[in-house]
């Protein structure tokens, strides 16, 4: 069953509708209707905390925190509730069906094969670099930054600042590179202390990764979320004319080893199939042989309809689960012919040649309510 984002104004989307209006960028989405234009615009310093992984479920069990206390509602990310369909969302301001970034594994046709997008590597093995091959060819939407009337800064791990994918969508914005948690929030604070208005955006990934390695219940975890509680709480307490808008780009669920299945096991599958699977561990694009399409139908119906419903792209599509408006051209080809949507926990897990599998306990891409759902925190200094 599919959980769907609410694109129409109680959305990650939507989020970023208000803030791009608030600060003189005209907008195709609705604003956040728990978060309108009106109530940014006079703050001197708009600071948005993207923290990784940071699901609504998560903090519910979390009632003691100052995050908690500063919970204002609970809004969705987007289809696919994954960091690079989320953080693309952030960035640009569009959900997938615009930006036809679609997940984690994109076949990207003027490629020529499936593509690792964040990283911006060939999924096998390479550099597009080696290549000389620039992302500027293969995205379509720019970064927000450019147009928005005040000044923009970025701040997150130095790692991250300086791939392709970030550097494209953050021109326009002064980017601080940060080592640790410590310099982290001591960067936020220094920028917000600078003169005039400003637009903050900063990105935390580290909650994201221990879900991955331990999941989301493990003492790690939680020993991490305690620390990203205080430091916010103390940076609210170090600054002025100011509001904090925390959130995620998605949630996490945790898998048992008995929920993994393995495309391995079931060979007669994947001789339906003319490419890899792409999107998330969660949620899967199938590019399905033409002729084959009735027999790759009901396999899945005889063998692994207790693990996950199949859809038609083009029905998603036309319901608008991706988004609103006119589709990016591209979609279609990046979501192949049929979706496969995980029911529950279930992870459907497939490696090719040079691959390595890993073995997450933590994952997210599905469309479930734990995956989809984040908090609004909000705070006002």
């Amino acid at each position: 069953m599919i959980y769907w984002p609410d694109y129409k104004g109680g959305s990650i989307v939507n989020l970023m509708s208000s803030i791009a209006s608030a600060c003189g960028e005209k907008t195709s989405y609705p604003n956040l209707k728990h978060l309108p234009k009106e109530e940014l615009r006079n703050y001197k310093n708009i600071v948005l905390i993207i923290i990784d992984a940071l699901g609504w479920d998560y903090l519910q069990n979390k009632k003691d925190s100052f995050l908690y206390k500063n919970i204002r509602n609970k809004i969705t990310s987007v289809a696919l509730p994954t960091t690079a369909c989320a953080i693309t969302t952030f960035l640009t301001g569009y959900p997938p069906q615009q930006t036809a970034v679609t997940g984690w594994h994109i076949n990207i046709k003027e490629l020529g094969g499936v593509t690792t997008i964040l990283p911006f590597v060939p999924r096998a093995k390479g550099s597009f670099d080696e290549k000389k091959i620039k992302i500027r060819e293969i995205l379509d939407k720019n970064g927000i930054f450019k147009n928005i009337k005040r000044k923009c800064f970025i701040v997150s791990p130095k790692e991250i600042n300086h791939c392709q994918y970030n550097l494209y969508h953050t021109r326009g914005a002064k980017v601080i590179d940060t080592k640790n948690i410590n310099s982290f929030f001591s960067k936020i604070e220094r920028v917000i202390k600078k003169q005039g208005k400003k637009y903050i955006y900063a990105y935390w990934p580290d909650f994201d990764s221990l879900c991955h390695e331990y999941g989301k219940e493990s003492k790690k975890v939680k020993k991490h979320f305690n620390i990203l509680d205080k430091k916010i709480k103390n940076l609210s307490k170090n600054i002025k004319d100011s509001i904090l808008i925390i959130t995620a780009d998605h949630g996490s669920t945790s898998i048992p080893t008995h929920k993994r299945i393995l495309l391995g096991n079931h060979p007669q599958l994947r001789e339906y199939l003319t490419l890899p699977l792409c999107g998330d561990a969660k949620t899967k694009y199938c590019y399905v042989h033409p002729s084959k399409s009735k027999q790759f139908e009901e396999y899945i119906k005889n063998n692994l309809s207790e693990y996950c419903e199949f859809y038609k792209t083009e029905e998603l599509i036309n319901k608008n689960l991706f988004g609103l408006g006119k589709p990016n051209p591209k979609l279609f080809d990046r979501l192949g012919d049929y979706i496969l949507v995980m029911k529950g926990n279930n992870v459907l897990k497939e490696t090719i040649l040079g691959e390595k599998d890993n073995k997450h306990i933590g994952n997210h891409g599905g469309l479930t309510k734990e995956e989809m759902e984040v908090p609004l925190v909000i705070i006002k200094s």
